[in-house]
């Protein structure tokens, strides 16, 4: 239950506040998407590529939604940052034919935030939260009857003259994403109906986004090229893109445009201290660091963090996940060990 004041803001600034919270994704219909990076997202099914799990249990999920004309489950979204949740989220809107409503639970502070949304929402349109485990308390307890009885319930004024009033929402779905699940409560994760993980992405995978982002930039690319590119960028589809741009870049500065060549990647990469496995300078720093002063590990989190300079929270959820995903750091009881992978790499 939330308690609102009788008296709303009506005055222009709160209005323009209001509308800058979320933003409407539109369908193709409105003619009001242009050719911009945006586009670059896929809009169909059939145009994103990997995650094949889940394509086909929301492409399951989305026809039998169409053929009763009910609203999507609620869906919750976990991974990485940079694997398509968003995009995801997006292409579902699309494949519906509604709108979907982006925010962010850092910008959802006060339940008027988020009251503000769902009480503009039209029937079977979707509502994506991203970060949604920053969500405060009071804004996940309206979320509650929200998601599960698709009403809120509002005391509206003060003292004996306050008064309880129930208002009933259309039937939306809530699409939330998130890097850190745990962070979630049982009772909102709990009302999800559909929970999935987003992977990293293969060679193969990152190597076909690759070629459709250079097609998408009207750039000639060899697939030695594009595999260079996709062994470089970490499993991470946004890391690819980022990557493509940069070569981009520099080939129009080297005036190499008009065909992208394995060694023009190369030049380019290393020129960004990127390595053929996708280990950056910090990557390296913190490998070197764990050979030559503490002898390869055990070492401690902090320990690590203090001898880098750099932030223990930081070296584990950015720099960590992925040298432990290509088996170059492992996590002991005891602290962190480089692996004999690692070691050889280093040396190369």
């Amino acid at each position: 239950m939330v308690i609102v004041s009788s008296n709303s803001d009506s005055d222009d600034s709160h209005k323009l506040r209001e509308k800058k919270r979320f933003v409407d994704i539109s369908t193709p219909s409105d003619e009001l998407i242009v050719r911009n990076e945006e586009s670059m997202r896929p809009s169909k099914f059939r145009d994103f590529i990997g995650q094949i799990q889940l394509k086909k249990l929301l492409s399951i999920s989305v026809e039998a939604s169409l053929t009763r004309k009910e609203p999507l489950d609620h869906i919750l979204l976990y991974g990485p940052p940079g694997l398509g949740k968003t995009t995801m989220a997006m292409l579902l809107a699309e494949e519906i034919g509604v709108k979907c409503h982006i925010s962010s639970a850092p910008a959802l502070e006060r339940p008027r935030d988020i009251l503000g949304i769902i009480l503009n929402l039209k029937d079977c349109e979707l509502l994506f939260i991203d970060e949604i485990h920053r969500l405060t308390r009071v804004s996940e307890e309206l979320l509650y009857p929200a998601m599960e009885d698709f009403r809120v319930d509002l005391t509206v004024g003060r003292g004996s003259s306050s008064r309880i009033r129930s208002i009933s929402l259309p039937r939306f779905t809530l699409i939330g994403a998130t890097t850190r699940p745990a962070s979630i409560s049982s009772p909102l994760r709990d009302r999800f109906g559909i929970t999935h993980r987003f992977d990293f992405y293969n060679f193969k995978e990152l190597q076909m986004i690759v070629e459709r982002t250079a097609d998408f930039f009207k750039l000639a690319i060899t697939k030695e090229a594009s595999y260079q590119i996709a062994c470089r960028c970490r499993g991470t589809p946004r890391l690819a893109n980022r990557l493509v741009r940069r070569v981009r870049d520099f080939a129009t500065v080297k005036g190499q445009n008009k065909k992208i060549e394995e060694s023009l990647v190369n030049e380019a990469l290393n020129l960004l201290h990127i390595d053929k496995r996708g280990l950056d300078a910090t990557d390296r720093k913190l490998l070197t660091n764990l050979v030559q002063f503490h002898g390869g590990g055990p070492v401690g989190l902090d320990t690590l963090a203090a001898s880098l300079g750099e932030d223990s929270a930081t070296l584990e959820s950015v720099v960590e996940p992925f040298l432990l995903q290509i088996g170059f750091l492992e996590r002991t009881p005891r602290g962190r060990v480089i692996t004999v992978e690692a070691r050889n790499h280093l040396s190369q």
